[in-house]
């Protein structure tokens, strides 16, 4: 598999939640049309763990947190830029969504869980912040970035 592979999974999902609101409503959907027990969702899961496994996704490391942006905001996923993190019992660094995150929960471990969420998706509105927690194991977290935006805060 390679980043394509995962590139091409993903513009059809980026294409139909484009435009959309990221509220608890679009979360609900994502959880019901592209949630956990879906070929779609099986299919993210898969490509996430074989980039992590063959070495193209979560190139950097810092700490018990590897990560790297897979993908810049561009017209081909509809202007969301698309970054993993690999963590494991560990709190990341604070920062701001200005535009707001989607994200895709992937535990690796049984028990993990993000910022207190298991196997899902999570969204985060417009101007909210966190500090990124996975407690209970391991997991992986495909995050999608409207515009690309966020500002890490050093808090």
């Amino acid at each position: 598999m390679e980043p394509a592979d995962l590139h091409q999974a993903l513009a059809p999902l980026t294409a139909r939640i484009a435009r959309r609101t990221l509220d608890g409503a679009l979360q609900d959907w994502l959880n019901t049309e592209v949630g956990v027990g879906g070929a779609d969702f099986a299919q993210l899961q898969r490509l996430c763990e074989a980039g992590v496994a063959e070495g193209w996704l979560c190139q950097r490391s810092a700490g018990a947190i590897r990560y790297g942006r897979v993908f810049k905001p561009g017209p081909a996923l509809h202007d969301f830029s698309v970054d993993v993190v690999d963590m494991v019992d560990v709190v990341g660094p604070h920062h701001l969504h200005p535009n707001g995150e989607i994200d895709l929960i992937m535990p690796l471990d049984a028990g993990a869980r993000f910022d207190g969420h298991g196997a899902g998706w999570l969204v985060y509105g417009p101007g909210s912040a966190h500090p990124p927690t996975v407690t209970g194991g391991r997991a992986l977290v495909l995050y999608l970035l409207p515009g690309g935006a966020i500002t890490f805060t050093g808090d």
